[in-house]
């Protein structure tokens, strides 16, 4: 059963495998030459990325086609908060997304839909749905990465360092004794 703060956020729908098809971070993830499935880790990063972008601000779902998967019949499940469906054999991503986008404007409800096939932009667009381009969001994504990888190297140089370990008063009381006063 849905929480209650989900139903008041956003909806934001992603259109799965056109974000990674737009992305040189999904896109170095894939691996055809492994056994098994090679959008698996693509997937784990990008609803990972969805996470982190929705949190708080919107319900997310991300829409993943299921035809010519190496599973095809892959059940609906929820990741970090991420609703993730992957669409019934003979029916088409886009029509999931259509679907879920018809549902959220007949209740009224905003929506937000991240792709960049023209085809569904087309037919799901009107009040009160937004549409972002799937580079938008790859950009987005991107950024986030950065700043990421960023404050966790910051993080990772303070915590080795053994002065900042060092109670700021005996770290003082330890120069003194090192300059001689």
């Amino acid at each position: 059963m849905p929480d209650a703060r989900a139903s008041s956020r956003e909806l934001l729908v992603v259109d799965g495998y056109n974000v990674i098809y737009k992305s040189a971070r999904y896109l170095a993830r894939m691996d055809e030459t492994a056994e098994g499935d090679p959008f698996e880790q693509a997937r784990e990063l990008l609803i990972s990325d969805v996470a982190a972008y929705a949190k708080g601000r919107y319900e997310p779902v991300v829409v993943f086609d299921a035809a010519g998967n190496v599973s095809p019949e892959r059940p609906d499940l929820s990741k970090a908060g991420v609703r993730v469906i992957f669409s019934p054999a003979g029916e088409s991503a886009d029509t999931v997304i259509e679907r879920l986008v018809t549902e959220a404007r007949l209740a009224p409800h905003a929506v937000t839909v991240v792709t960049s096939d023209s085809t569904i932009r087309a037919t799901v667009g009107g009040i009160p749905v937004t549409r972002v381009s799937s580079d938008v969001l790859v950009t987005n994504m991107d950024a986030l990465a950065v700043e990421y990888r960023k404050e966790n190297a910051a993080r990772q140089t303070q915590h080795m360092r053994l002065e900042d370990r060092i109670d700021p008063a005996a770290r003082e009381k330890l120069w003194k004794i090192l300059r001689g006063q």
